[in-house]
């Protein structure tokens, strides 16, 4: 036998462990069933054939067909798959295709592309992991900001002409016949920053016309956040298209407790006729970039960097996350920074953001967690009938919510503080979900509907991932199945990868 035909062998070998007998099937028995609608939890059988949900009966009422496995799920709660509205975590599969830190915490879809940047071409990324499949699926948007850094290059910091705006327009138009969900910004970012709406809206105007929807990482989620809402219900408003806020906060002191009066606004732009949603992931600490709190990017400007310390993030809640001219930095604060440098803590970033900037090596020179929100606003946020959960998590990243957002919302916003009920945090994590970005075959659990299913002990599942051990994976989350095949049982990843690329629904 040669090696090619002994590798092929191999690589067959593999293909069909990742597939379920034809024919055979799993009975889940006893299991109290959160099945994705909103509605009450009840007991419940369900079978399982060829990667989908055959039968859902009540507990007791389904018996096993020749060839089933049985699986008493008594006391644990059987939930459709966690469908992840805004993740990061697609830029580790190809290291990680067991993608532990989504799976290991009830994820069964990722949908990336997200705040302005997507993989490029999408068509390419797609045949990838078509070829190489995942042990989750995948969808995508296509990336504003990914499309303007084709077009203009390092000429980027300007509004683009109108021959730039067609090319661009060029560049969408093949991203949606790929399959991109819809249209995806990060206008708080590089290069988006200097866009202008009517460019945003250009796209957006064509993402509509192909069916597509909007997603938001907006200009503003402190200073200009009314006027940034502003821009997201406009582009929803003339588009007629469904356009969701990414990552919802209020990120700035003086906003704090005003999430009541922004989600009022919303649901006024909903009785007008505009799809407005949300996604929100349970923490008050999130992960970028450090000047991108300074969006005049003015890096000589230290009423700016004071600003930024006094109003958005305090210096003693600025954790480096990545800083590559002096790696000793990361986990370290800002407060403990500027007393090792012996300086004050707005010189310290105004020094750490110049190094970065002038800093020659290749990858990402700096970012950091930033604690900038309050309990109360996220709890408001979490229970607008809108707003689903998401991640904006990644696999091996500095922020927890990549390994632990789920189990928190189940563990600290249901069981321990009763923000939410059950059945309603299930919904927003899938049924919702799914819906919101147009997925449609997944998101419940019903007769024909794919086998992506999540079965967890509500007494027990609780996120452990913290800044300081970032990866620290869940617990109390026994199994999670991807297209029928099991994922993750028991603490570990089985390596089966019967993940799918979910391309946009026609």
């Amino acid at each position: 036998m040669s090696r090619f035909v002994a590798f092929l062998l191999l690589v067959l070998a593999a293909c069909t462990a990742d597939r379920p007998t034809e024919g055979a099937g799993l009975l889940i028995r006893g299991a109290r069933l959160a099945d994705g609608t909103g509605g009450p939890l009840r007991d419940a059988d369900v079978r399982v054939v060829d990667g989908l949900v055959a039968e859902v009966g009540a507990a007791g009422s389904l018996e096993p067909s020749p060839g089933d496995s049985v699986l008493d799920a008594s006391g644990l709660v059987l939930a459709p798959g966690f469908v992840d509205t805004h993740s990061h975590h697609d830029r580790g599969l190809a290291d990680d295709p067991s993608a532990r830190e989504a799976v290991s915490q009830g994820i069964t879809t990722i949908v990336a592309g997200q705040d302005g940047g997507s993989p490029s071409p999408l068509s390419d990324f797609f045949a990838g992991l078509e070829a190489a499949p995942a042990a989750l699926n995948v969808a995508s948007y296509v990336g504003h900001n990914t499309l303007r850094h084709q077009v203009l290059g390092e000429d980027y910091r300007r509004p683009a002409d109108a021959d730039e705006v067609a090319a661009m327009v060029a560049l969408l138009g093949a991203e949606m016949e790929a399959g991109a969900l819809g249209l995806s910004t990060g206008l708080e970012y590089d290069p988006g920053i200097y866009s202008t709406t009517d460019e945003v809206l250009a796209l957006a105007r064509v993402t509509a016309d192909r069916g597509g929807r909007y997603i938001s990482h907006m200009r503003s989620e402190d200073r200009a956040f009314e006027a940034a809402l502003d821009e997201l219900l406009h582009i929803g408003q003339v588009t007629g298209m469904p356009v969701q806020v990414s990552h919802m906060k209020l990120a700035m002191k003086s906003l704090w407790g005003r999430a009541g009066e922004a989600l009022a606004r919303m649901d006024s732009a909903r009785a007008r006729g505009v799809d407005v949603t949300a996604d929100v992931y349970p923490y008050p600490y999130w992960q970028s970039s450090m000047t991108v709190l300074l969006p005049e990017r003015d890096f000589t400007d230290r009423a700016a960097f004071a600003f930024a310390l006094d109003e958005l993030v305090p210096p003693e809640g600025f954790l480096v996350a990545a800083f590559a001219p002096d790696p000793s930095y990361v986990g370290l604060r800002l407060d403990s920074i500027a007393r090792l440098r012996g300086t004050d803590p707005v010189s310290a970033y105004m020094a750490l953001v110049a190094e970065a900037e002038a800093w020659q090596g290749d990858g990402r020179a700096e970012g950091m967690i930033g604690t900038s929100m309050a309990e109360e606003d996220i709890e408001t946020l979490l229970q607008w009938p809108h707003t689903n959960i998401a991640s904006d998590g990644g696999l091996a990243d500095r922020h927890p919510r990549g390994a632990g957002t789920y189990p928190r919302v189940l563990g600290r916003y249901v069981r321990e503080r009763g923000v939410l009920d059950l059945a309603e945090a299930v919904h927003k994590m899938t049924g919702l979900a799914a819906a919101h970005v147009g997925i449609r075959d997944r998101g419940t659990v019903a007769p024909g509907q794919a086998a992506d299913l999540v079965l967890f002990d509500p007494e027990t599942v609780a996120d452990r991932a913290t800044p300081d051990d970032p990866t620290a994976l869940a617990v109390g989350i026994h199994r999670v199945w991807v297209n029928g095949v099991e994922v993750w049982r028991d603490g570990q990843a089985t390596g089966a990868r019967p993940g799918r690329v979910l391309r946009r629904a026609s």
